[in-house]
């Protein structure tokens, strides 16, 4: 899960902050930066001596979430966030070349590119009114503008529900290198209410409304004292002279450290602002920066109807808060689906002071402006509390697998015959004698050889599903290799012959049915913590048809999201995979079991190979996009750290 998701169903859910992996899927593959994706190249001795751009805001930290439900529900802080899928981008953002021989000087110099991780924080005024009814639920892309013209997408901020003046929480990351032009474009636009049930990576950007654009170089903002530049937006391509609103950027230097604090916060006796009711609180934190102004980081989600709130709890890196020293501004507001929430009160302390208050177990009364007086105050009866307060290190991916921890991978192959016949050329099963690689055979050589080298036996587990074997029964997991005895294969390459022989040997059938394959591949992931907690196991289904068993594969993840298991589905061909979306979770609702659980967490990740096809995304970006992030959760929720470094870890056996 590591998504953003637009203000769904009046911004009810939180906006938050974690690993916000914005892909761009309308213009360019995703520049974010990934853990998994540049270990891989270092092992394989491709040093990125040349810039990697990221968009992703607080990697350490958990899914970032846009207003969901009328900006209702946090956004932020609990579980782990991965990167987004990373894309070696020519020239620092995209801005100017790669240099091989600058490159080879400085590798026999023993040095690498120097650059410095810029955190870009966005917000708007003014914007344009495009919504008959309500106000635009704006959302801005920024993109990195290479030295051919063409334009890198390197994040999205979330969307924000009706607001004309809105200040993102979503940051965007890129790499400044002083000794080059980087420049950077921003576009608008208001998400369109019918797309607010859709990831915000996943919005297209031609069905959204067009609000403005401006554009800058990176060191015009690093280069003011105040470290902000606002932007005159204008129409596309600059046709017109209006101004569409202004849009101010404002850049800090990233932390480079795993510290964090983690804190329960709740209120009493807050004043009501609704007339029928009481009043809907939720929390904003702000840091304050040196210039004077605040940047937002934090939004809890809101809890209804209530004068004493009290929260889920938060997860602040250093990142965010700056230090335990560094004033906070904690403002409470009454929610409001219109978007004009009402202040309620607001107050200024530090991390140190908030830890203070817990320990003293005494609350802090909210000021509001006093009508009367300016420049005075009126002191409040409502309080904020701290129930709880621990500082804990948010371990990133590398240091998990640079300690020994491994993915394993497996795979399940769909052999329903919606596939068509292999032996037709319109099959999604048909193997051409040229070499050309149908979807399945795409699907598992893209993923597995990302996997695999994470994977020290290389021994894989590969099912097939929905066919009927050779003793006359449909069978919905059997062992591709056709060996009663063994669902293992040896490598990729294993998987591909096994693949290959069981189109011989395997009439299709069907229905398609996802459980029993799930259900193995949570066996064999809850068998390993008998023996070792440091293996993480990804499932690749591939599939072309709508679930049968909608119900039982629902019942099947929510049992596995507390096991160290993902699960990446591939689709292929035309189908409907509006249920496949549902699995994916990626509108911040979690899965419900038929009794009624919740799942833990979100293990599924979905990518339709027609997007692939497409040349919108990859099926390795699509992975890797939510993978680290999904290992991270499970990781920090069962309190399990990196190996340390030297000493030699319990044996591995075979999975």
């Amino acid at each position: 899960m590591g998504a953003c998701f637009s203000d769904i169903q009046g911004g009810q859910q939180a906006v938050g902050l974690g690993t916000g992996d914005l892909a761009g899927n309308s213009l360019d593959l995703d520049t974010s930066h990934n853990d998994a994706v540049e270990f891989f190249l270092k092992s394989k001795g491709l040093q990125e001596l040349y810039t990697h751009v990221e968009s992703r805001s607080f990697r350490e930290m958990g899914s970032c979430l846009s207003d969901v439900r009328g900006g209702q529900q946090a956004v932020g802080g609990a579980g782990g966030g991965g990167g987004g899928a990373h894309d070696m981008v020519s020239g620092g953002g995209g801005a100017a070349a790669h240099n091989d021989a600058l490159d080879f000087f400085l590798r026999r110099k023993g040095l690498e590119g120097l650059f410095t991780q810029i955190e870009l924080s966005l917000s708007a005024s003014k914007l344009r009114d495009r919504d008959v009814i309500s106000k635009s639920d704006p959302m801005t892309v920024v993109y990195a503008k290479k030295i051919d013209g063409t334009l890198q997408e390197l994040g999205r901020t979330e969307v924000i529900m009706n607001n004309l003046d809105p200040s993102w929480i979503e940051k965007v990351n890129i790499a400044y290198q002083f000794e080059i032009v980087q420049p950077l474009f921003f576009q608008v636009y208001d998400v369109d209410t019918r797309y607010h049930n859709i990831s915000a990576k996943m919005l297209k950007l031609e069905d959204q409304d067009f609000l403005g654009e401006a554009s800058c170089v990176l060191s015009e903002i690093v280069t003011k004292k105040s470290r902000s530049l606002t932007l005159n937006l204008h129409n596309r391509n600059g046709h017109g002279l209006k101004i569409l609103g202004t849009l101010t950027v404002h850049a800090e230097e990233t932390a480079a450290s795993r510290n964090a604090v983690e804190m329960t916060l709740r209120c009493s006796q807050l004043d009501n602002k609704d007339m029928f009711s009481k009043s809907d609180p939720f929390l904003r934190i702000s840091r304050v920066v040196e210039t004077g102004g605040s940047i937002p980081v934090f939004k809890t989600e809101v809890v209804q109807n209530s004068l004493n709130p009290l929260w889920k709890p938060i997860c602040l890196t250093m990142q965010q808060f700056g230090s335990k020293a560094n004033p906070l501004v904690i403002e409470c507001f009454d929610f409001n689906n219109s978007g004009d929430h009402v202040l309620i009160g607001k107050l200024q302390k530090s991390v140190a002071d908030l830890e203070k208050l817990h320990e003293e177990k005494v609350g802090a009364h909210f000021t509001i402006p006093s009508s009367g007086h300016r420049g005075h105050e009126k002191v409040l009866k409502g309080q904020l509390f701290v129930d709880n307060f621990l500082e804990k290190q948010l371990y990133s991916f590398l240091d998990y697998i640079s300690s020994g921890f491994e993915l394993n991978f497996m795979v399940a192959v769909d052999f329903t015959a919606s596939n068509g016949n292999p032996r037709s050329l319109d099959s999604l099963h048909y193997i051409d004698p040229a070499g050309r690689l149908n979807a399945y055979q795409q699907a598992i050589m893209e993923v597995g050889e990302v996997i695999q080298f994470y994977d020290s036996d290389r021994r894989f587990p590969a099912w097939g599903f929905g066919g009927r074997t050779h003793d006359g029964i449909v069978s919905h997991c059997f062992n591709l290799s056709g060996d009663p005895g063994g669902f293992e294969v040896v490598g990729v390459e294993g998987i591909m012959a096994a693949y290959a022989a069981a189109l011989h040997n395997v009439t299709l059938s069907g229905p398609t049915l996802f459980g029993p394959v799930i259900s193995n591949a949570a066996e064999i992931a809850a068998q390993s913590l008998s023996y070792n907690n440091s293996k993480y196991f990804v499932l690749l289904i591939i599939t072309d048809g709508v679930l049968t068993d909608l119900q039982e594969t629902k019942d099947a993840l929510v049992r596995a999201s507390d096991l160290p298991l993902s699960i990446l589905i591939v689709g292929v061909g035309a189908a409907d995979f509006t249920q496949m979306e549902i699995l994916d979770a990626d509108n911040g609702h979690r899965l419900e079991s038929s009794t009624g659980r919740i799942a833990t967490r979100d293990i599924v990740q979905f990518v339709p190979m027609r997007d692939v096809h497409g040349g919108q995304i990859s099926i390795v970006q699509s992975l890797l996009a939510e993978l680290p992030g999904q290992f991270l959760s499970y990781m920090r929720s069962r309190d399990i750290r990196p190996h340390p470094i030297g000493i030699p870890q319990s044996s591995t056996q075979e999975h």
